[in-house]
């Protein structure tokens, strides 16, 4: 396994991160497609073992068990002081107006109760997970610092926002002396790669660290265009929200990977995740893995070189898409 610095932080990561919304209580939350604990465990195992120190999951995801699996999971296979966990903040937990988004009461709560799912006393990385436009931005940093200060999150970080607005929350960090963000958790793959227009610039001119979401386009590039639809694809609605409209300009992207992948003789998967993990400012894709066969094309990536040729033919059909996943 190789790891690298977050942004200009000294945290070491792996160049992969363990995404963890396939693991959860099947009925809690909006994905039909989770794993149950039992199912969950052998692929938190198999990334510890493969070297991935790096997990990341949210407060939001199946509606809390997701937290709840992989605090019991890593406490079970590995060593606190190894691991670098995240979790993020925003989403609605409550019905009540308080339930949501990234107000003081809400981050001071979720994080306490974050930490209790997880069964440990800090996350490493704490994120929100959108931008809130109904606080100031300045009482979302100060919650976020004193969370710092108290000893509850090593680091912050932030997700999917425009650029102006991670501009500006970096912008007051510093004029307050707050806790700046050290990461970036965006939408980054070869069917949308708007965020290369200003994010990406951004985040290497700050040192900032980018942990793409959804390298594989919800396993749209892992498979041929026209293959049979797996569960998670048939309902998936955020995911369809995110693609549907470009279907046709994606095909010949995903055509590309196929004719990539077989000239090399290895994966999609591999093939898509290389090409990320070499552009510039990338540290680790967040990867998904609910077959035993997602994280070995998934690890297969860290070896693979792509020839410029190869990444001319993977980019060349890319068309601009409408802004997505914010």
């Amino acid at each position: 396994m190789e790891y690298a610095r977050l942004g200009q932080s000294g945290l070491k990561v792996s160049r992969l991160c363990l995404g963890c919304m396939t693991y959860g209580v099947p009925d809690r939350g909006a994905h039909e497609w989770t794993l149950d604990e039992e199912r969950s465990r052998p692929f938190i195992r198999q990334a510890l073992e493969a070297g991935i120190n790096f997990f990341d999951t949210a407060n939001v995801y199946s509606d809390g068990t997701s937290e709840e699996i992989v605090g019991r999971a890593l406490r079970d296979f590995g060593r606190r002081d190894e691991i670098v966990l995240a979790t993020k903040v925003h989403g609605a937990m409550r019905e009540d107006p308080n339930g949501h988004g990234l107000s003081r009461k809400a981050i001071m709560t979720e994080i306490d109760q974050s930490l209790k799912r997880l069964g440990t006393d800090y996350v490493d990385l704490y994120q929100i997970h959108r931008f809130d436009p109904t606080t100031p931005i300045e009482e979302t940093l100060e919650a976020l610092h004193d969370v710092v200060k108290a000893g509850k999150a090593r680091y912050v970080g932030a997700s999917s926002m425009f650029v102006w607005q991670f501009c500006k929350a970096l912008y007051l960090s510093r004029v307050h002396g707050w806790t700046r963000f050290v990461s970036m958790q965006n939408h980054v793959n070869l069917l949308y790669r708007e965020e290369e227009r200003e994010m990406l610039g951004l985040c290497r001119e700050e040192g900032i660290g980018v942990i793409p979401w959804s390298p594989l386009a919800r396993g749209r590039l892992a498979r041929p265009f026209d293959a049979e639809q797996t569960d998670r694809l048939r309902t998936d609605k955020f995911g369809g929200k995110l693609y549907e409209a470009t279907r046709e300009a994606d095909r010949r992207v995903i055509d590309a990977v196929g004719e990539v992948a077989g000239r090399l003789g290895t994966s999609r998967t591999a093939v898509s995740l290389a090409w990320l993990l070499n552009k510039p400012g990338i540290t680790s894709p967040i990867i998904g893995a609910s077959k035993p066969h997602h994280l070995q094309d998934a690890l297969a990536a860290l070896e693979l070189e792509l020839s410029p040729d190869d990444v001319e033919a993977l980019e060349a059909p890319y068309v601009p898409h409408p802004v997505a996943g914010f």
